[in-house]
């Protein structure tokens, strides 16, 4: 006869922290993330999307929503119940939303303009909400 124990459902894990509105801030969000996920023991394959998402999302951050002495914020919620991994990057600029990723029309040869993009291609989803008082969030999720 076998018995099987119960198994608790794995909480959620979370990481939330504040960085400055710059390239070195952006950085090093994208570095903590690839720290985080690996003491989570986070599936590399997901672990490298979530680095280049929030280097492109940190990066918008800073340079897009930047307003002088803010700071914006990196929160990473994994739920290996739900097997997803979300990223939200949330900063001071909430009239700036960006636009949807049909929309933008980059040139071939300018150095920047496809940050959308790439999260389009690495997400499994994204989107935008409120971060009050008056900041924006935009979020991705990956499937673990």
């Amino acid at each position: 006869m076998s018995t099987t124990t119960p198994q608790l459902p794995a909480a959620a894990r979370t990481f939330t922290q504040q960085f400055s509105s710059t390239r070195r801030g952006a950085r090093l969000a994208r570095l903590l993330t690839y720290e985080q996920l690996r003491t989570w023991q986070v599936s590399p394959g997901v672990t490298d999307r979530a680095e280049q998402i929030v280097a492109e999302l940190a990066a918008n951050a800073a340079l897009h929503g930047r307003v002088q002495g803010r700071d914006f914020r990196l929160a990473l919620t994994h739920d290996p119940a739900a097997g997803v991994l979300r990223i939200a990057v949330s900063d001071a600029r909430g009239e700036r939303l960006p636009s949807p990723v049909g929309d933008a029309v980059t040139p071939s040869d300018d150095e920047s303009g496809r940050g959308l993009v790439i999260v389009t291609a690495l997400a499994d989803r994204w989107g935008t909400e409120p971060y009050p008082p008056g900041g924006k969030t935009v979020w991705a999720e990956c499937a673990c």
